[in-house]
């Protein structure tokens, strides 16, 4: 069945506040915290064959106005070492409690933030050789950091590359002057495409660009551009993220007008034109808003229907436990969540009392481990296979999003997203989130499903 309706009627129905289903359940809504004892015994029992790391450096010279990261604003790189030593320390207190960190290989570590980039390449090498100490790194080892091309040195490339690692990706957002000023990231083509050029030098296998859709001024003009400049470059993998207004949490954004920012069909359209584009050229599109040319293992980990999605995003790697340095930074179990302190200065506290530096977390219970499998299924395949007791519960819930063709059931229980459906993938989530469904707020999480 399709629907009726035009695309600009669609998303003014469906155009709610919606979670990006990174976790399940989503950090708002997590309720009974693990204690200490339970974390680290989880962290034990649950990693059984490998497990990955997550580092978060929090330092960036300049505000990026539309970011919605953990993130500590510096011109002084004295905050580095200092930083760098209590992640090492963080990681040593860890080690302590479990020595099957040093036993099981470690699939992958990914540096995020904030901008990993704010490392001179001294300071960057010393964290590399911490993490890598007394660990064992499996046969397909994959090691990735998100880099800012405006304070990317060749020089912290090749350090990258000494320790082996073989994945990079580009913050972008748009390619555009105008754009590039409202959100006070000023970026020309020829920094970003020297940074490529470099990472491709030095033999990089996996090379991501990030684009945001939804900024001020962008239009339909500055997206095809943008496009064009990318498509010169040919990555390996793209992002395309919905830029996620949520000025309530990040008050920068508040210097935004709206009528600078796109909004509905308008933005909805900036996205479609990039995919019809990115596809033309060859890109295979998988979950929600990444791409990945064929030769790519994102690509092929799609098509046999290995794809995983984390805190860290979409991946090709799956492991048992991944575990999350530094401030803010979260992990995850099969049986829990953990984050670490928000706030720079209660995380180094914590780490100089050799304490974990525990802010929150949440204890799955039985029924959050199924309907996370069943979220992670949807978000990562289109489709997912329901228990006999949810099939008319979820028909009732999405019923208008069966009569408007968005998803439909492959089989008497199995339940999949429609071409005409992949902008709405959140909405359809969310009829198996039973912890939103359940707790009723007025207050304002969550950023729109468009």
């Amino acid at each position: 069945m399709k629907s009726n309706l035009s695309l600009r009627e669609l998303i003014a129905k469906y155009d709610v506040p919606a979670p990006r289903y990174t976790s399940y359940p989503t950090v708002p809504h997590w309720t009974e915290s693990p204690t200490q004892d339970e974390w680290l015994t989880s962290l034990k029992s649950d990693l059984k064959n490998s497990w990955s790391l997550y580092v978060h450096i929090p330092f960036c010279e300049t505000l990026c106005t539309f970011c919605g990261c953990n993130n500590s604003i510096t011109k002084s790189h004295q905050v580095e070492n200092p930083y760098v030593d209590r992640v090492l320390k963080e990681k040593e207190i860890y080690f302590a409690q479990n020595p099957k960190f040093k036993e099981s290989p470690l699939q992958l570590i990914h540096l995020g933030g904030g901008s990993p980039s704010f490392l001179q390449p001294d300071s960057l090498k010393k964290l590399l050789m911490g993490l890598h100490k007394d660990v064992y790194l499996a046969e397909n080892f994959e090691g990735s950091m998100e880099v800012d091309p405006r304070r990317t040195t060749k020089e912290q490339l090749e350090v990258l590359r000494e320790f082996g690692w073989n994945r990079l990706s580009l913050g972008v957002q748009d390619f555009n002057p105008e754009v590039q000023r409202l959100i006070n990231r000023i970026q020309p083509f020829e920094v970003t495409e020297q940074v490529l050029n470099w990472g491709r030098e030095l033999g990089f296998d996996s090379i991501n660009i990030d684009l945001i859709y939804g900024l001020p001024a962008q239009n339909l003009e500055i997206m095809n551009r943008t496009i064009d400049l990318t498509l010169t470059l040919k990555p390996d993998r793209l992002a395309l993220y919905s830029f996620a207004k949520v000025p309530w949490i990040k008050p920068q954004q508040r210097l935004f007008k709206d009528e600078d920012i796109p909004h509905g069909e308008e933005k909805r359209l900036l996205y479609e034109v990039a995919r019809t584009r990115l596809l033309d050229a060859g890109y295979i599109e998988m979950g929600m808003d990444h791409f990945a040319l064929p030769t790519d293992a994102m690509s092929k980990a799609a098509q046999e229907n290995k794809l995983h999605r984390n805190f860290m995003g979409y991946t090709d790697q799956k492991s048992d436990v991944l575990l999350g340095l530094g401030v803010s930074a979260i992990s995850e179990t099969a049986s829990c969540f953990h984050q670490n302190e928000k706030i720079l200065g209660l995380y180094e506290r914590k780490i100089d009392q050799l304490e974990i530096p525990t802010l929150r977390g949440h204890k799955l219970t039985e029924e959050d481990k199924k309907l996370r499998y069943q979220i992670l299924n949807l978000m990562c395949e289109g489709e997912v296979e329901l228990d006999e007791p949810q099939v008319s519960d979820i028909k009732v819930f999405l019923s208008e999003m069966f009569n408007d063709g968005l998803v439909k059931f492959k089989t008497q229980t199995k339940l999949q997203i429609t071409n005409e459906g992949k902008p709405f993938l959140r909405n359809a989530c969310m009829a198996l989130d039973q912890r939103l469904r359940n707790q009723e707020t007025t207050k304002r999480v969550f950023s729109q499903s468009i």
